[in-house]
């Protein structure tokens, strides 16, 4: 493990020659007086006098890190230093000693509370209580007890009893957490959009805003017996807390009202306001819970009202690549979507005399036609993916010593940037593949109504996720491009998104593109990574969590790398792209923390690992507080 959370005069940079165990440094040591300020006891339970710290930190960094063969197989740990300050330094090897230099993967310093020290040890404490730890699990299960399916055909509130359910968990909700809804502002928009609000002392501070979903995807029936528990148990085993919700996402809706409710119990009275606010169809449509609450939010807080929106989302943190490097991954865009139906009218009959091609067969050569033309992978400097490889090229153990270099190279060689996006494709298709390209899936299909009987109508749906820099426009020009030509073939006529496109007489029928469903979406836009920027507040946090974890910290990990990304799927956070530039996508949950993943049998999460996102959220406020 290594950090470096001290403050610098003119930083200090650690040099590695790459491929080999040689290593060197230069540094300019200028500790402030806060960084210099004893906090806490060494591994050993000895504590460290201000002096004592310098002396050993200027002798690690200025002379000891130059004795490569001494330190590379090596392990040690100062004492924490300042207010939260910690240094620790463990197993320095190849390829990823942290620097603070201007590279292509800038890690900020790991933030703990300061002004807030002494409350976030208390919380600390609590956190440990066994006791606790019990009834939190039960207040998770029940939550996930209440089974608050939503369904894509699903009406408006008030119309649709379905909705009914929702009443449920609120009630529920409230129960279990008296304080919380006893002492911030509470406001329910379109009966079930939940918003909390924290006031803080000083109204001039943009506010911080932290969403989650209180809906999940509905159970299918015929599958209930292969749950290894009933999918609305909710039950705690002793390791896991399982069924339907417990990943997605009510895990994060708990866990925020948890982390708040233990703020309150510990006479937390914050400096900034804080804001929640929790939809209810973020599974289906969003138009009922994330649709109402943004504008809500924006007549409330205004137009980039907040400093900092926090969603569920991101990958789970861990050693993506090998070693004991652990990388997190929070995304700082989403893909732009669109589904897109493709439908073929041609004439009926009788199906002893059919014609070369039924709707049924010239629509499955679309379908052949757009699978065999996948979207071009693409792979832009600066862009999200460009940068996922960066850190991954400076800081992965495993990553292939090639594309290691072409990374390099690829900031200044397009020759080399090409390889590398080949070389990620070839080397990790499954990783990079979303990631790198435009994706397109056949996700439903229909036709014909009897077996003598020619189809009229056939059709299918194909669901498009669209990287960042590409555009719904571009997608729909694309297949109106590669399926103009079949129609051609087939003799079709043939219309696109509304406009008539030259191609067939006719005498075989038509084809048709559209935007299925009526919903369309570009991509977002990309959250700014400045120094000064309020991400550097969130990666800080997810840093000093990892770092900080009795579970997942000082174990020989030397290094805990954020790693900006884009995200494949979307969530609310789509509906309030007008609420504040910063918008981060990120659960606090390791990797093997969740048994079985998302929307399918036997979801649960590891009661241990979802604590840890209490105690992220927990943190995430406190820092906030102090440091935004």
């Amino acid at each position: 493990m290594t950090s470096l959370p001290f403050t610098s005069a003119r930083g200090c940079q650690v040099l590695h020659v790459a491929g080999s165990s040689q290593y060197g440094s230069r540094c300019d040591l200028g500790l402030t007086e806060e960084a210099a300020t004893t906090r806490g006891q060494n591994s050993s339970g000895r504590k460290h006098g201000r002096a004592q710290d310098i002396l050993l930190l200027a002798v690690l960094l200025c002379i000891g890190l130059s004795g490569a063969a001494l330190y590379h197989a090596s392990s040690f740990s100062l004492s924490s230093l300042g207010r939260g300050h910690r240094l620790a330094v463990s197993n320095l090897g190849p390829h990823y000693v942290l620097q603070d230099e201007a590279d292509l993967c800038p890690q900020p310093k790991p933030l703990f509370p300061s002004r807030h020290r002494v409350l976030d040890e208390d919380i600390e404490r609590t956190f440990s209580e066994e006791t606790f730890r019990q009834k939190a699990y039960e207040a998770f299960g029940g939550a996930i007890r209440i089974p608050t399916e939503s369904y894509d055909d699903m009406g408006p509130v008030g119309n649709d009893t379905r909705w009914d359910v929702f009443g449920d968990l609120h009630a529920y909700l409230e129960k279990t957490f008296p304080r919380v809804f006893a002492s911030l502002d509470v406001t329910k928009v379109n009966t079930y959009g939940t918003v909390l609000h924290w006031q803080g002392a000083d109204e001039a501070a943009l506010p911080v805003l932290m969403t989650a979903h209180q809906d999940v995807v509905p159970v299918d029936p015929s599958t209930y017996e292969d749950w290894i528990q009933p999918p609305y148990s909710g039950l705690y085993d002793g390791t896991w807390i399982w069924g339907r919700g417990s990943c997605d996402d009510k895990s994060d809706l708990v866990a925020s009202l948890q982390a708040v409710d233990v703020l309150l119990e510990h006479g937390f009275e914050p400096r900034r306001t804080f804001v929640w606010a929790f939809g209810f169809d973020e599974e289906s449509s969003g138009t009922q819970g994330a649709g109402h609450l943004a504008p809500y939010l924006q007549n409330r807080y205004g137009t980039n009202g907040f400093a900092l929106l926090l969603d569920e989302g991101g990958s789970a943190y861990g050693t993506a690549y090998g070693g004991d490097v652990i990388f997190a991954f929070p995304a700082l865009s989403e893909k732009g979507y669109l589904d897109v139906q493709i439908a073929v009218a041609a004439p009926g009959g009788h199906s002893s005399v059919p014609p070369p091609h039924t709707a049924i067969g010239m629509l499955a050569s679309a379908i052949v036609q757009l699978e065999a033309h996948p979207h071009a992978p693409t792979l832009a400097r600066h862009g999200s993916a460009y940068n996922a490889a960066q850190c991954a090229a400076r800081y992965a153990p495993a990553f292939p010593e090639e594309l290691r270099r072409l990374a390099r190279e690829a900031e200044g060689s397009d020759a080399a940037l090409e390889a590398l996006r080949e070389g990620l494709l070839e080397r990790f298709p499954e990783e990079w593949g979303p990631v790198l390209r435009t994706t397109q899936a056949v996700d439903l299909v229909w036709g014909g109504v009897k077996v003598n009987a020619l189809p009229e109508r056939a059709g299918a749906v194909v669901n498009h996720r669209i990287v960042e820099d590409s555009s719904v426009a571009e997608v729909k020009t694309h297949l109106t491009s590669l399926l103009r030509p079949l129609a051609t073939r087939f003799d079709l006529t043939m219309s696109a998104f509304g406009r008539a496109v030259s191609a067939g007489t006719g005498a075989a029928g038509h084809l048709d593109l559209s935007v299925a469903f009526g919903y369309e979406l570009d991509p977002s836009p990309v959250t700014p990574t400045g120094p000064e920027d309020p991400y550097q507040v969130l990666a800080g946090t997810i840093r000093g969590a990892v770092l900080d974890s009795e579970r997942d910290g000082p174990k020989g990990r030397e290094v805990v790398v954020v790693v900006p990304r884009i995200e494949a799927g979307n969530t609310d956070t789509s509906r309030y792209w007008n609420l504040t530039r910063s918008i981060v996508r990120y659960s606090h949950v390791r990797e093997g923390d969740r048994l079985n993943g998302f929307h399918t049998v036997n979801e649960a999460i590891r009661a241990e690992g979802w604590m840890e996102s209490v105690r992220f959220y927990a943190r995430f406020v406190l820092n906030c507080d102090e440091y935004l």
